[in-house]
């Protein structure tokens, strides 16, 4: 089970940090991915995590601006928003892979249920 909180409604400029609890047993056994999707959009990619932690990629549209990371000792996923812009309001979903790499949208194949992100302009 994945658990996202941290959204919120906030300016453009600011900062914001959202969470993602997993209950899993071997929570370093997945790849991880933060996904957020739009209204009336698609859901799209937005940045990964090694399973150590030590690789990650962004698509480019927040690369510069966010930052994941990951803490295995409490199974839980992060995603530091910073520099936020309207075009990045968006219900953000927590998302977990076992089976392929990392740099692979497709490997993750679990969801949460999404944390709500609104930038007023």
């Amino acid at each position: 089970q994945l658990v996202e909180s941290g959204g919120g409604l906030v300016q453009a400029g600011a900062s914001l940090r959202l969470s993602c609890a997993a209950t899993v047993r071997t929570f370093d056994a997945y790849a991880m991915a933060w996904f957020r999707q739009a209204p009336g959009k698609e859901r799209e990619f937005v940045a990964s995590i090694s399973r150590s932690g030590g690789g990650f990629i962004y698509t480019p549209s927040v690369k510069g601006r966010f930052v994941i990371s990951r803490d295995n000792s409490k199974n839980t996923l992060y995603l530091q928003m910073n520099s936020l812009k309207p075009e990045d309001t968006a219900v953000y979903y927590c998302a977990a892979g076992r089976g392929g790499g990392f740099n692979i949208p497709s490997t993750f194949d679990s969801f949460g249920q999404g944390t709500q992100v609104t930038v007023s302009s």
